[in-house]
């Protein structure tokens, strides 16, 4: 008998919710195993020994302050040891970690627009003269809802848009002669967003946006587009998508480390 996906479990298998879990408990796994591979296991565990000790001293001659006061300081030192050995294993891991939140952040960190939803577009330009000369530029599909509002003491140009249906669509702007543009993305389901573009600032936009940088000579400086962030509800509470994924990635790598008999 073939396999065939009904249309209620594509919607369940493209769920935020259970992409972050899933994603969560692999990378957890992951982890542990970067761990294990990666550090020496031995020397963890003689200096989670000796902390150990320590901290037993501490308790049985809590009476004698000298004895406590070198166990404390046995403590340090041995805390110190143990962060060193940790800290390849942590840089190893923390690197890809970081490009991948950054990645699936595009994807459910916010809400894609839904047809006929009206949503605010912000372009902010150089000097407050060049406001009044911004002229918006719409694809059949989208159109605005009000007049474009000036905030001169920002610098920034508003207007209120709405889309007829779903569909990634190219906002133009044209400024003092040029012309840039700014994806809008209208989806009732999972998409790929990029809620701003930006002009230089290369950290910023690394992590912030999924379009190229507009040309440095543009009086354009950053265009954003007003998606709503995203909640995900689990447990019975609201949770920012990247919240979530690290405790129940913790979660899952506490639990596989004990079934692996890995030392952290």
């Amino acid at each position: 008998m073939p396999f065939r996906l009904s249309f209620g479990s594509v919607v369940f298998l493209t769920s935020p919710l259970v992409l972050v879990l899933a994603l969560s408990i692999v990378i957890g796994l992951l982890l542990v195993i970067v761990f294990r591979y990666t550090s020496d296991q031995k020397a963890i565990g003689r200096a989670k020994d000796r902390l150990k000790a320590h901290l037993l001293a501490v308790r049985l001659f809590q009476d004698q302050l000298p004895v406590v006061m070198r166990a404390y300081a046995r403590i340090l030192r041995g805390t110190a040891s143990y962060l060193r050995l940790a800290f390849t294993p942590f840089l190893i891991a923390i690197l890809p970690i970081t490009f991948l939140i950054i990645q699936m952040d595009r994807y459910v960190g916010f809400v894609p627009l839904r047809p006929a939803q009206t949503f605010l577009v912000e372009a902010r330009v150089d000097d407050p003269a060049a406001a009044n000369q911004v002229e918006l530029q719409l694809p059949p599909e989208l159109a605005s809802s009000a007049p474009a509002v000036h905030i001169l003491s920002d610098k920034e140009v508003v207007w209120r848009l709405v889309a007829q249906r779903a569909g990634q669509y190219d906002i133009h702007f044209a400024a003092a002669g040029q012309t840039v543009s700014k994806q809008v993305v209208v989806s009732p389901g999972l998409a790929r967003v990029s809620p701003v573009r930006l002009q230089g600032r290369f950290w910023e936009r690394m992590f912030t946006s999924g379009e190229p940088a507009l040309a440095e000579n543009s009086p354009i400086q950053s265009i954003a587009i007003l998606y709503p962030p995203r909640v995900i509800h689990f447990a019975w509470m609201e949770w920012n998508w990247i919240v979530l994924f690290f405790a129940v990635s913790l979660v899952a790598a506490f639990i596989f480390k004990s079934l692996l008999g890995i030392q952290v």
